[in-house]
């Protein structure tokens, strides 16, 4: 049995193909842990062993590490491993059967439900909270408070290169663009709302160069270096780094006098649209029947979700449907339903 010096606790963020590792999760996550708990943890907290494996999403990743971090002072002999490796990276080692846990900042997708299925790996979605995908420029930029979605769309199809085209009341500035790496489910997302499908029904790649990263840290040191920086990534990044980042206002016809700025309140309503989504996370339905510290987890890390959120600087989900993910937990435990990977539908995003 371990003790609490032995316990292994290990937060490994992949930011590079050739596999440099360093920790990745905003500040807030380890300065501003929930105070409270709706949790009843059993009586034998103390002496439950197992370990747990998580990876996936940049977005996702902090709360899942701040539930690991909490869960971890009630079950001291439990290992937790969070790594970073984004929503694609995470959802290829899940279905290889490689973890336990799978942070999603989208829902899965069809190819990933078909390797899921081949690997004979069936699971639980649970949704845990919200997030706007929030566009940023450097601190000294106080021009660009507010941006279409026809001209965010130009920006990264390559039409639009300098501040300049998009308002010519802007300074001459060419601009530098930071982004999600390909792994990412940022980056699905945003180019699926903003860059859209083409005439075969693909979601459209960006055409501009621009510096892919999957750990959003990097994004923000980027664009916050940068003169003509601009980019996008989590609320929780902005809300950590606002006082070197200025968060950019969305209009999404077109309108500059409905422009919408990213806050808990329009997210949560998603009036900040169209960035506005919801965060997951998947549970290995053998793991969550064969692991209790999984089960013991999952249960903390559901009936918490809303702390956590906050505590992270992401945006809590409805007490209702939190709520209703409890119910699904303990009904998965049992046994009584059915893993979400026998449906023929994913999450609605």
């Amino acid at each position: 049995m371990m003790d609490s010096a032995q316990k292994l606790f290990r937060i490994i963020a992949f930011v590079t193909a050739i596999g440099l590792l360093i920790v990745a999760s905003p500040a807030r996550a380890q300065e501003s842990t929930p105070t409270s708990s709706t949790y009843t943890p059993p009586d034998d907290i103390g002496v439950l062993e197992g370990s747990i494996v998580a990876d996936g999403s940049s977005t996702v990743g902090p709360i899942t590490t701040a539930a690991a971090e909490n869960f971890s002072e009630l079950a001291r002999n439990v290992d937790i491993e969070v790594s970073i490796s984004g929503t694609g990276g995470g959802f290829t080692r899940f279905c290889e059967d490689e973890t336990d846990v799978q942070d999603a900042s989208r829902p899965i997708s069809d190819d990933e439900m078909a390797n899921c299925a081949e690997g004979g790996i069936d699971y639980y979605a649970f949704e845990i909270a919200y997030d706007g995908i929030t566009i940023v420029v450097p601190e000294s930029n106080t021009f660009l408070t507010c941006i279409s979605t026809e001209s965010l769309a130009a920006i990264w199809n390559d039409e639009i290169t300098n501040f300049n085209q998009i308002d010519p009341s802007y300074p001459d500035m060419e601009i530098e663009l930071f982004g999600a790496d390909t792994e990412s489910g940022t980056y699905d997302y945003f180019n699926e709302q903003i860059l859209g499908e083409d005439e075969n029904g693909d979601v459209i790649e960006p055409a501009a160069d621009y510096e892919p990263s999957s750990d959003d840290n990097v994004l923000v040191e980027g664009v916050s270096g940068t003169e003509g920086g601009l980019g996008y990534f989590g609320f929780a990044y902005y809300e950590n780094a606002q006082d070197r980042l200025n968060a950019v206002s969305v209009t999404a016809d077109g309108d500059m006098n409905k422009c919408v700025a990213p806050s808990a309140d329009t997210i949560r309503s998603q009036e900040y649209k169209p960035l506005s989504r919801p965060l997951f996370v998947y549970i290995k339905a053998s793991s969550l029947a064969e692991n209790r510290a999984l089960q013991e987890f999952v249960r903390y890390y559901i009936s918490d979700a809303s702390a956590l959120a906050t505590s992270t600087g992401a945006v809590d989900a409805p007490a209702e449907d939190l709520a209703a993910s409890q119910q699904k937990v303990e009904e998965a435990i049992a046994g009584t339903a059915p893993p979400d990977s026998q449906s023929a539908s994913t999450p609605e995003a």
